[in-house]
């Protein structure tokens, strides 16, 4: 794992957001971690973004509060997050990918519609993650690996989204160009 102090962080201000019912702020610090998780490819720093992501997301979601097993699952994710700044702060990466595969494995004690619609948010923010690492120049085939999505969804996602109508860089008409050009050799 990389930038250890910057997902301790991340996971700090996540356990804060979700007890103050900050929707907004997770998806900030999803997009944060994202752009680590795009220069570093670390698989941590991606479970991490998709998890805050997904978690924005399922807050958003007044409605599954009234759902049989939220409070359990709200009172484990906020355990899990817990022992993972734990294990951050010991240096015990093994111990921070168990605790973040838990916050997955949650959501499959989940019943009925809570279960779906929380299954249904994590696959659409892998995508939605990917999309993002792909716009930051990492190549599709690895920005799909990387999360665990077929080429195929980042493809069709990417192309819904003009992600590869994002500039890549500021353009110079012709006489621009020649005029810098003439800079530098004179």
């Amino acid at each position: 794992m990389q930038e250890k102090e910057n997902i301790s962080r991340i996971l700090e201000e996540t356990k804060d957001s979700i007890t103050k019912d900050d929707p907004s702020k997770l998806k900030e610090l999803s997009n944060q971690t994202i752009n680590t998780a795009s220069r570093t490819h670390d698989p941590d720093n991606i479970a991490i973004a998709v998890i805050v992501y997904s978690i924005g997301k399922i807050l958003e979601r007044k409605e599954y509060r009234e759902y049989p097993g939220w409070r359990e699952f709200h009172k484990s994710l906020i355990s899990c997050i817990d022992h993972s700044i734990n294990a951050i702060n010991k240096n015990n990466e093994d111990d921070l990918r168990v605790h973040l595969e838990l916050i997955r494995k949650k959501i499959n004690k989940l019943s009925g519609n809570l279960k779906i619609y929380i299954q249904d948010v994590f696959r659409k923010a892998s995508i939605n993650k990917a999309s993002k690492i792909y716009e930051h120049g990492i190549s599709m085939e690895k920005t799909a690996k990387l999360l665990g999505i077929s080429l195929w969804e980042l493809a069709n996602y990417s192309g819904q989204t003009n992600v590869s109508n994002v500039p890549l860089g500021k353009t110079y008409d012709v006489k621009s160009r020649i005029k810098l050009v003439m800079e530098m050799f004179s």
